[in-house]
């Protein structure tokens, strides 16, 4: 029997051996391999960091041309009803003016304006 434990621990020796020098080959191939997708990762993890910083600038960038659009359509809206109020009274006074010239007829003064613009 004594020789059989003998066997048996040579066995496992030979065993224990085989699964470190499996672990050690294992390894020097897939270290390399390993640490250049841990490279590649790192990489890309920074690209990722860098484009989301991007569009964030680029997001606030945007949200301030859309304030400014807004801020210039409100200004030329106010511009427009400024200048229809103050053309409002040059209107009526030329109104004023071709009706006087006509002789007081709307429609005269109408026929007449629309007679000159198509050069009638």
């Amino acid at each position: 029997m004594n020789g059989w434990v003998a066997r048996l621990a040579g066995a496992g020796l030979l065993i224990l051996l085989s699964i470190a020098v499996g672990i050690w080959a294992a390894t020097s191939h897939f270290r390399p391999l390993l640490d250049d997708q841990q490279d590649k990762a790192a990489q890309c993890t920074a690209a990722r960091d860098n484009l989301a910083g991007l569009a964030q600038e680029q997001g606030k960038a945007l949200g301030d041309l859309t304030l400014a659009a807004n801020e210039r359509q409100a200004k030329a809206e106010l511009a427009v009803k400024d200048a229809q109020a103050s053309a409002q009274d040059d209107y009526a006074a030329a109104n004023r003016l071709q009706q006087e010239r006509i002789g007081g007829d709307q429609c005269e003064a109408a026929t007449a304006i629309i007679d000159k613009e198509l050069g009638l």
